[in-house]
Parts: structure tokens; sequence; C-alpha cells
């Protein structure tokens, strides 16, 4: 425990408690105001020519007669700039990505010219009309094959389809001589498609009495987007405000800056009026199917005690198209090498991995990025060491784990495990689901019908700091977070934040870091967000790093503001100020108190009765905040699944699902279950059902949910949620970021759960989905298991 995180008060609505979420008073009753509800005077509906090839070059773009003036190409976006993200990392490659494609087109869906009319239908009426005459190129759709010498070039000023190539090691030749077991695998996840309920959107207006452009947009990062908007349209930041209302759903697709963004708000100063495009499911689904395409070359070397001593490693990542601004495509497939051993202690490690242009769409930080691909990876092998050499997966993983006597722990990547017990959260849910029992019940099964039970350990970096993402050269680079803590004349308060909240609860739990610091209650907490005139700067909502890096600004915001509520109350009981303690809503001196309504009154209605020596600063404030040690805070989990398989129909069903978790102090331990079963949904989708295939010309093989498979409520079970909470000892009340996990633990259970029960029958599956029809083609065709 930190000094920060000694001696602070616990009362009801603070830091703990099950509060009810206050922002869904209104999104119940249907009150919440999202892009598509936004209507301004005079505002026009757009509508974009998208590329029916993936791989093409543009020989002409041909408006309809009598619609000249209402069709826009590349070449009307006059000083309009590209959006490019860099990364400083040695040997990244940047893209160019044109707001309308001008002289090639890269994967299906890109935008090549925009419609404006009075509404969506009539724009697309227009759209329908513009003729495209495009000589169509050979291609590049599997990461793999992008990266040999043969291959077409996504962008034939590299000279190849590789962004970047990681590679690190340390000391895995020494490491590996001394194993006398070798286990190599091949393993593959297939590209999702993130299916928020709300798409994109945007607003955009130009004011020209203020001069300024305001863009609302359904967007996770207000911030971040003004700044990379500015870039392209070329105007001052203060020229451009950025306006998210409430956000629909993210999980990393309203991360990024958009051509659409950037279409939106020149053509708003243009043409003198607002527009609006708002993406329907077939525009998300054809173009923007962006995440989580991985393919891994692993081989695990184990002693026969089922301990690993070194795993090297080959991992490619289809990065699609081009490098999104502001995370780069590097992120993810650089994050694989130095994630990829996670939770577990080995003597060597070497990793090679690629990011791979292909003509996809461009790679977006999935919820869990990077993280639900390795957690599956290296839990994968941890069932094989266990099948090697006859222990049991879960004593295999228990010998290898982190113990909890040498925490904090610098691993072989050198990332700094803060705190935590990772082998008691496995026990703990082995004993959930009563493992012995399932066993038992697994051996007594016969016909068609197999049991399996699977686990998975992992950890979860998040609210990345300076330290970290400084490294990478990025666009964006995290530093004090900001927080302004502001009283009412009534005594209320209002709290002004960076970061925007789509569907994580802020608006409450943030509100209970100031009860617990100030003891307003959390219905007279105002959370203000999503407007960068009106909120300090952040680079926003990522990495699960809202209530760590927020929450610490927000607790040192209104610390900060009670050392200026404490003279005023202190003069008001005519005792010294040093006398007087800030909390539970009052200026308390012994048996006398004032509350701080009071204070608050008197500073704005009164000020005849302040002291004469009172600071002019005010009863608003606002405060940095940075973690002790910024390099992230690591919550972790183990998740435990039971499964049963109809070998005839290839069905698999979710039985039981347990998950153990730490993600340190549980500012609302309400709202974190509800972004564990939330993340779960999703990776369920991952391990047996989200697939966005791809035919040789690049062509997406789905179009709408009747094609691309969802997770619904029959397909996610009941959860059995058990908490551990281990304070971080950097973060102010201990808490760590948890937002991503329950999306990463699921695919790595669910598949050793599958390959449990299929392990008698020779059948191993090493591809993500898990479908009837692998299943039943593995039945027909088995592998080796060992292979």
């Amino acid at each position: 425990m930190n000094e920060l995180q000694a001696n602070l008060p616990m009362h009801e609505g603070g830091v703990g408690v099950r509060v009810l979420r206050t922002e869904d008073d209104r999104y119940l009753r249907g009150r919440g105001e999202f892009i598509a509800d936004i209507k301004l005077p005079m505002m026009r509906e757009l509508a974009f020519v998208r590329s029916p090839l993936a791989h093409a070059r543009i020989k002409a773009v041909i408006k309809p007669k009598g619609f000249e003036n209402c069709v826009f190409v590349a070449a009307d976006l006059v000083g309009v700039k590209p959006i490019t993200a860099v990364s400083g990392l040695p040997g990244f490659k940047p893209s160019s990505q044109p707001i309308l494609a001008d002289v090639k087109v890269r994967h299906v869906g890109e935008a090549v010219a925009v419609c404006v009319a009075n509404t969506r239908a009539e724009a697309e009426d227009i759209a329908a009309l513009v003729e495209l005459e495009l000589e169509e190129l050979p291609a590049v759709v599997d990461m793999v094959a992008a990266r040999s010498a043969e291959s077409t070039l996504v962008h034939e000023s590299w000279g190849d389809n590789v962004f970047l190539e990681t590679r690190v090691d340390y000391g895995f030749e020494a490491a590996a001589a001394k194993a006398p077991i070798v286990i190599t695998k091949h393993l593959r996840t297939a590209r999702q498609c993130m299916s928020p309920m709300e798409g994109r959107g945007v607003v955009a207006a130009w004011e020209p009495r203020v001069g300024q452009l305001v863009l609302h947009t359904s967007t996770q990062m207000p911030h971040i987007v003004r700044t990379g908007l500015s870039e392209c349209l070329g105007l001052p930041d203060e020229q451009v405000r950025i306006i998210a209302p409430d956000v629909g759903g993210g999980f990393g697709y309203k991360g990024i800056l958009l051509p659409e963004e950037v279409c939106a708000g020149y053509l708003a100063r243009y043409l003198g009026h607002p527009v609006r495009w708002i993406e329907d499911r077939r525009e998300q689904l054809t173009g923007n199917a962006n995440c989580r395409e991985h393919d891994y070359e692993l081989t695990a070397y184990a002693d026969k005690d089922g301990m690993l001593l070194a795993l090297d490693a080959r991992a490619t990542v289809d990065a699609g198209a081009y490098s999104i601004y502001p995370f780069s495509a590097c992120l993810e497939a650089a994050q694989v090498a130095s994630i990829l051993p996670g939770p577990y202690r080995m003597n060597g490690y070497r990793c090679i991995t690629w990011s791979a242009a292909t003509n996809k769409p461009a790679i977006l930080p999935y919820r869990g990025v990077a993280r639900a691909g390795v957690c599956y990876a290296m839990e994968f092998l941890m069932d094989a060491i266990a099948v090697e050499t006859g222990i049991t997966p879960e004593e295999v993983r228990r010998r290898n784990l982190v113990p909890v006597e040498v925490m904090p722990f610098n691993n072989i990547t050198n990332k700094h495990f803060d705190s935590g017990d990772y082998a008691q959260a496995l026990r703990r849910v082995v004993e959930a689901i009563d493992l012995p029992a399932v066993r038992a019940r697994q051996a007594a099964a016969s016909g068609p019908v197999k049991i399996g039970v699977g686990l998975s350990v992992f950890c979860e970096q998040g609210a990345h700091g300076t330290s970290v993402y400084s490294g990478w050269g990025i666009p964006m680079v995290p530093g004090f977070e900001q927080a302004t803590a502001r009283l009412t004349a009534d005594g209320g308060l209002e709290l002004r934040v960076g970061i925007q909240s789509h569907g994580q609860g802020l608006e409450t739990s943030l509100a209970q870091v100031a009860q617990e610091i100030l003891g307003i209650p959390v219905g007279r907490v105002k959370i203000v967000h999503g407007d960068t005139a009106l909120t300090p700067y952040s680079t926003g909502t990522w990495g699960s790093r809202c209530m760590v890096m927020a929450g610490g600004a927000v607790a040192t915001a209104c610390r900060e503001l009670a050392a200026r509520i404490a003279p005023i109350g202190a003069h008001l009981l005519q005792v010294p100020a040093a006398d007087v303690v800030v909390a539970n809503g009052y200026v308390t001196a012994g048996a006398q108190r004032v509350s701080i309504a009071d204070v608050a009154y008197t500073w704005f209605r009164r000020p005849q009765d302040l002291p004469d020596d009172i600071s002019g600063g005010g009863l608003d404030v606002t405060a940095g905040y940075k973690a002790v040690r910024d390099s992230g805070t690591f919550s972790y989990a183990a998740h435990a699944v039971v499964v049963s398989i109809d070998t005839e129909m290839g069905d698999v069903k979710i039985l039981d699902y347990a998950i153990c978790e730490d993600g340190g102090t549980l500012v609302n331990p309400m709202i974190v279950d509800g972004q564990l079963i939330g993340g779960v949904a999703q990776g369920i989708g991952t391990a047996l059902y989200e697939a966005m295939r791809f035919d040789a010309h690049g062509q997406p093989l789905a179009s709408t949910l009747a094609d691309y498979m969802l997770p619904g409520a029959t397909e996610v079970p009941v959860l059995r949620i058990d908490h551990m909470e281990t304070p971080s000892p950097y973060t102010f009340f201990g808490q760590k970021g948890i937002g991503e996990g329950g999306a990463i633990g699921p695919p790595a259970a669910i598949a050793n759960a599958v390959n449990d029960a299929l392990r008698p029958l020779g059948v191993e599956i090493r591809e993500l989905p898990i479908t009837p029809h692998g299943i039943l083609s593995a039945l027909i065709k088995p592998v080796q298991v060992a292979a």
C-alpha cells in the first residue's frame, strides 16, 4: 500500500460499492443522444462510393450528369492531407491513407467518392450512378504468403509487404539446449469484425461566427481525433472542436481517426452547411473487418517435470492495407513479441513477428489487443506440455506461473508484474468447476457426446504510461492524465475529464471516486466528458486505462479541491485551518462541522464572509496524475470451462464457465462484473463463431449479420465470477485496468476444452473459430495430436 492508499475512508457510494449506474436511467428511458439522433438545421446526408475490388488501379471516377456538384472525389478535396500514422520503431514503413482513394484502391470498401444529398436514400441513389473504371490487380489475401518475395505488393515503393519486423532473443539457445522435450505447434486465428451496437458516425458543421469546425463523432478519443483532423485539414487546433455524444460501444473500433471524419469536416466548411454520415452494417462488415488475424509457429522446450525452459515463436499479424492513426500498424505484432510469455517463467525466449500488409481493411486494436491471440498460443502449449509429460494441465500451469512470493516481478521481456497470486486464481477456478467431478463425468461418458475441460491463465497490462508509449514513436504518447473538479454554488460537484465513456459506466465510477475523497454523494456529481472545448487534454479511452488514470486524476483533483475548501470551512468554524478535516461532505473540527455546500455558498454567494487572506484560486481545480510507476498495471485471471461436443453434429455447448480475476481494488464490483460478462461474450465469439473470410480475390464473404455470426444470449452461459483484490502498489486506490480481460481468456480455455474432449479420438483443432464444419472435418481426417 502506498501513501495515497493509506487512511482512505470507506462510506456508502464510494470506492468498492456496487452503485447502480447513473447513466443507465437515460439509456433505459430512450433519452440517450447518439450521432444518429443529432439533427442540425440545413443538414445534408453523405453516402460514400466504395471500391468493389480489393486491389486495383483507378483509371477514372465518372460523376453522373446533373449531379456533378453533389459528388466529390479526391481531386476535389483541395489541400487535404492523407492520414499518416508513423512509428519510431526501427524499420517501420509508413503508409499514406488517402481520404478518398485516387491512384489505387487497396481493399474492398475503401472510399473513392462521397455524395451529398438531402436524405441518405437520395445520396445512395447518386452514389449508385457514379461509374468506376478500375484495372484489377492481384490481391494479397494471405498474411504469410504476403511475406514471400513473389507476392504482389500492396505498396510498390516498399519492396515487400511488411510494415515492421520485430526480433527479440533472451538467452534462447542456451536454455533450449537443455530441454529433453520439444513440442511444435502451428496455430491460426481468424479475422474478425468488431461489432458495437452503434456503428461509426459523424456530424460536421462549420461555425463562421467563431471560425471553428465542430465535429460530433462517435469516438473513444476526442482529443486525438482533434489533433489528427487538424493535421489533415490544415487547421490550427483551436479551430477544431470535437464532441462525442453518447457512444454505443467502441472496443477499439472507434479509437482511430477516420477518413470519413476528415471528409465530413472538409465538406461542412466547403459547402457552408452541416453534413452527416451514419455507417450502416453492410459498410461496417465489408469495409472494416479489422482485427485478431494471427498466425503462430511455436516451439516449446520443456523438461520432464513440465517446466517450460524456452520458447521459440514466429508470429505473423495481418495488418491490412494501411497504418491507422494514431496506433499504427505495428502495435499488435510488436506487442506479441513482448507479451507472448504471459504469466509464465522461462529461461530462454526468441520471437520474430511480422506486421504484414494485405488487401484488407487496416487492423485496429480490438478489446484485449494481441492478448487473446497470445493467450491462446501459450495456453495451447501448456496443455501440449501436460499431454507430453503426463502431468495434469492445472499442475503444469501451477509449476510455471510466477509465484506470489517474488512479486513484484520482472519477467523475461522485462514486463513488471506489480502484484498478485496467479496460482491462487488458478486453484480457485479449478475448485469452482469441481474438476474431479468433471473428470469422472468425462470418463463415464459414452456415445457421440464427449466432455472436455479447458483452462487459461493470463495477465493484462493496462493503463500504459509515458515510459511505454514514448518508445513506440507513434503520434500519441500518454502523459499526465488531468481532471478538473469544480464546486457549484449549491454544493454540487462537476468533474471534467478528457476520456470518453462508451459503456464502461465511467459517469458512475468516477463519481464514486469523488465521493470517496470529498463525501459528496454520487447523485450530486456531474461528469463532463467527450468535448474538447470543455475538458482537459487526454489520449482518451483505450488500453484499460480509465479507472487507473482518470480515476487517479479525479482523486488528485478532489484532494486539491479539499485543500481549498479547508481554509474557508475553518474560517466559518473559527478554528485554525490545520485543525480541520474535509471528508464525508463536511469540514470538521472536533465536534463542529460545516457542510461543503455551505462553503460553496460562501465562496459564490457571500464573498464578504470569506477570510481576508483566502486564495483567489477559487473552488475550481485542474490536477494531473501519473501512477507511481507508469509501465502499466497487471491485472490477471484464470478461466475454466466445461464443454460438451456432439461428434455427429460438430456442435459445441458450454456447460460451465468460471472466472477468478484480480483487478486490484475494485471501484465498482458490479461494473467490473458487467465488463467481464461482455468481454467473455466477445471471447466466445472469437472461439466459436466470428470469422470474416475472404476469397482469393480479397472479397469479404459476409456482408450481413446473417452471414457473420455473433454469439447471442443463448450462446453465452451464466458465468460464475470470483474476485480477488490484490492492490497495485503504484496506483491511487490500488486499482488496475480490467476492461479488456473478459475477452482474453475464453478463446484459449474453450479451445483447450474442445481438444480435451476430442483428444481420445486423435483429433486436435488448431484454428479459431472452432466451427462444426471444422470439428467434423477433423474427425473425418484426424491429425497426430503431438504434431
